[in-house]
């Protein structure tokens, strides 16, 4: 897709503003600062935030990329792909309540999950699956924050520049994997 099919540019942190002007279905350029975490470091963070201890990042405002990016070697990252969205689901209305306003991978999320976005005014972005290597060219600098004994799923600081990702679910419980599967349904029909 060129540059210019893109319907928005994005800057971290989010804020309420701009998370409610996105809509499931825009396709937008996301630049700044996303720290990544997996399910084992969703499972710390709710950890935490249950006992009221502080965390290691402040996720207020920020954006969460399931991922666990491999070894760098020379580059800033190695590949740096989604991984299942569902599977951070038990998580996410934990590390919203936290504060969370952007969470991105790939797949779909559960009832619950989308209630949760809603209520809390915050946004799910799909970044393009099987394009690890792709995604890590748009990561400018890599740190490792949290949980090192966790290896790639430790949580890490990521700054992006123009990473292409669609709106999912939007701050109104929209759902992009509702209305496709209504047309493929109605399709299927025919």
């Amino acid at each position: 897709m060129q540059r210019e099919a893109y319907d928005k540019k994005i800057k971290t942190p989010l804020t309420l503003k701009e998370v409610k002007r996105l809509k499931a279905g825009d396709e937008v350029l996301l630049s700044g600062v996303i720290y990544t975490a997996r399910d084992q470091a969703h499972k710390r963070l709710t950890d935490l935030i249950r006992k009221g201890l502080k965390l290691p990042v402040d996720l207020k405002d920020e954006v969460i990329y399931y991922c666990g990016p491999t070894p760098s070697g020379r580059k800033v990252i190695g590949s740096c792909g989604p991984t299942t969205s569902s599977r951070m689901d038990p998580f996410t209305p934990s590390v919203l309540k936290a504060g969370v306003k952007g969470m991105i991978g790939k797949g779909t999320r559960s009832a619950e999950v989308i209630k949760k976005i809603k209520k809390n005014k915050a946004v799910y972005f799909l970044a393009p699956a099987g394009a690890g290597a792709f995604i890590s060219s748009k990561v400018k600098s890599s740190h490792r924050e949290a949980f090192p004994d966790l290896g790639p799923e430790a949580i890490y600081r990521l700054e992006v520049e123009e990473l292409p990702l669609i709106v999912a679910v939007d701050s109104k419980g929209r759902n992009i994997h509702k209305r496709l599967n209504k047309k493929r349904k109605a399709k299927d029909e025919k």
